[in-house]
């Protein structure tokens, strides 16, 4: 059936529309969801080893239409074209990950029996999936934060419905028509619209990942909590990087640049707040300043660009009203500070003289603002990158890692990168996982990225007959046994002579 309505999409470059998205109700979500339930149970028992197959025919897939992918990434989002293939080639890596290690991340586990009273048991922990498992992706990396929790799912055993964000339905539809080109199994599909369809994947699937804002987070928690059904949640941040004063402030300076300004600052873990230690607070403010003013921005589609456009003007109203709230409470401009005029675009802007009573330090923008922070010490530094509702990731920057590392147990973070930003997001053995306000459960994380997706199955049977428990505890009750089991019990946990023997 053809949807009645639909919205139009239009590039966040020049405003151009780029086609329509189509608006599905509920009633054809309810049937899409309930087709892919019933297609769940044969791509189960088909076995790992068969899932995994289908993974890699896919992942060939990806590479042979990179090109084509990484075009419409471009288009949709605004991402430079020099950063738009990350997001297949980083899908193409979690699939070899998960496709090597899915069949020893998903085996049975036959724990050994803790009591003497269970010895003549075989106990063993399965990992069954979820039948029905709801992505609602974000607009950022639409493709990739798709496809990462899609593929973990799918190797799972699960089925997979996605709902992307509106703005970036087109390359996830293209990903999911992949899927069917290649003559999978019709075990993913797609749903598309605005919060009412997101809303009907959460009323119908089993279990739903989530990422986007912290506000629309708690919305899908609640809704999820409605039915009992489990949810992971990847969240807003507002990531602090600290600089301590033996830092190698020109390296500190390019990440800082790098993590605070790729995808225009348009990630969960972009680097929203600098803390710098007194002593080199100067020095690296004018580096940073350096790197951050040879970032060429502009909205051609070559590889002379590293900056491009917000994706909407929400998110380029959102970063001037930071800008103007620090500069109204004392904080000055170095670079940057206004809109291109181009698009959404927003100039790369470098804050100073910037404190806890300014939006751009507390709220999380995702856009390309640094704000910079002198601090007395590394305490001064711990204290304030702590002091936010979020808590996903942070970077701290010295030449003593064993300090930097101490520093970053101290943080309130899911994740931390030592002289280096945001590489825990290509370190597929390594959990994904925000705190506080930045979410709930994690990506990936070796074996509990897929096994997140299932629900565990404890399997008793015995390995030789044994009536002696059962005749002690089951019906019908008498004094004798209650004082044989009451010895027996003793011997086996009391851990001195008195209370072995019941003295």
């Amino acid at each position: 059936m053809t949807p009645v309505n639909t919205l139009e999409v239009r590039s966040p470059l020049d405003g151009r529309v780029t086609g329509a998205v189509a608006i599905h109700d509920a009633a054809h979500v309810e049937r899409t969801i309930a087709r892919l339930r019933g297609e769940q149970t044969a791509w189960e028992r088909a076995g790992v080893a068969e899932r995994v197959r289908w993974l890699y025919r896919y992942r060939d897939w990806l590479l042979d239409n990179a090109d084509g992918l990484s075009a419409l990434l471009h288009e949709v989002t605004g991402k430079p074209v020099g950063e738009a293939p990350t997001e297949v080639f980083l899908t193409v890596d979690v699939i070899n990950y998960y496709g090597r290690n899915a069949r020893k991340f998903l085996a049975d586990e036959t724990p050994p029996p803790h009591s003497i009273l269970l010895a003549a048991k075989r106990l063993r922990t399965r990992y069954r999936p979820y039948p029905v498992v709801g992505i609602l992706s974000p607009w950022n990396y639409p493709l990739a934060l798709t496809l990462f929790d899609a593929v973990a799912a799918l190797l799972a055993g699960a089925s997979v419905v996605v709902k992307p964000a509106p703005i970036t339905s087109h390359i996830v539809r293209a990903c999911v028509d992949g899927w069917a080109e290649i003559g999978a199994p019709p075990v993913f599909d797609c749903v598309t619209g605005e919060a009412a369809t997101g809303s009907a994947v959460i009323d119908a699937v089993d279990y739903v990942q989530f990422t986007g804002s912290t506000a629309t987070g708690t919305l899908v928690a609640q809704r999820a909590a409605a039915r009992l059904v489990p949810c992971s949640l990847e969240l807003g941040g507002k990531d602090p990087a600290i600089v301590l004063a033996d830092a190698d402030l020109k390296k500190a300076a390019a990440g800082i640049t790098f993590g605070g300004l790729s995808n225009s600052g348009q990630m969960c873990t972009s680097v929203e707040r600098v803390y710098v230690e007194e002593p080199v607070y100067d020095a690296f403010v004018d580096e940073l300043v350096s790197a951050v003013s040879t970032v060429r921005q502009g909205a051609t589609s070559g590889f002379d660009v590293d900056l491009t456009s917000l994706i909407s003007r929400t998110q380029l109203e959102i970063a001037q009203r930071h800008v103007d709230d620090a500069v109204a409470k004392g904080a000055r401009i170095l670079i940057g500070g206004k809109a291109t005029g181009n698009g959404f675009g927003f100039q790369p802007t470098v804050l100073v003289d910037v404190d806890h009573t300014m939006d751009v330090m507390t709220e999380e923008t995702f856009g390309p603002l640094l704000p910079v922070m002198k601090v007395r010490d590394a305490e001064a530094a711990i204290r304030l990158a702590n002091a936010s509702d979020y808590g996903l990731s942070a970077s701290i920057w010295s030449r003593n890692v064993r300090r930097a590392t101490a520093i970053g147990e101290q943080l309130e973070v899911g994740s931390v990168d030592v002289n280096d930003v945001s590489a825990h997001l290509a370190c597929f053995p390594l959990p994904q996982s925000g705190w506080k306000k930045s979410g709930l459960g994690a990506r990936l994380g070796g074996a509990y990225g897929l096994r997140k997706y299932c629900r565990t199955q404890a399997v008793l049977t015995d390995r030789i007959a044994t009536p002696l428990v059962p005749l002690l505890l089951w019906f019908p009750y008498s004094a004798a046994k209650a004082k044989v089991l009451d010895t027996t019990f003793r011997l086996i946990d009391g851990k001195d002579l008195r209370r072995k023997l019941g003295l």
